[in-house]
């Protein structure tokens, strides 16, 4: 299982590595994630320790938001200040998610 946890954490690193690197608008672990999916792909399927160290940090996933509420706090003021435009990014990316998975879910159904 420790193995699988560091293949996670290299997987993060080398996002971040690519990301700053090539200058990507996309965030390191999104790209960590997609090369796991590609080795997953490969491998068909996901390991038993694999599964185990993702359930483990699913466990205290609540946790990793603490830095996310600080940041929220610190920055209450700008926050008030900027609530419009926060709102409707969080409504619109929220609607563009669920249209998104909508039509992924429909690619994938009619495949199967």
């Amino acid at each position: 299982m420790l193995m699988y946890f560091f293949l996670l954490c290299a997987l993060q690193l080398v996002g971040e590595a690519i990301v700053f690197l090539t200058g990507a608008p996309i965030p390191g672990p999104v790209i960590g994630m997609a090369l796991l999916l590609l080795i997953l792909i490969v491998k068909n399927g996901v390991p038993d320790g694999l599964d185990q160290a993702a359930g483990g940090l699913l466990k205290i996933l609540s946790l990793l938001f603490i830095p996310a509420g600080v940041g929220v706090s610190l920055h209450f003021n700008l926050i008030a200040a900027e609530w419009l435009p926060i709102s409707a990014a969080v409504f619109g990316a929220t609607l563009l998610t669920i249209a998104f998975s909508g039509l992924v879910m429909k690619l994938l159904d009619k495949s199967s």
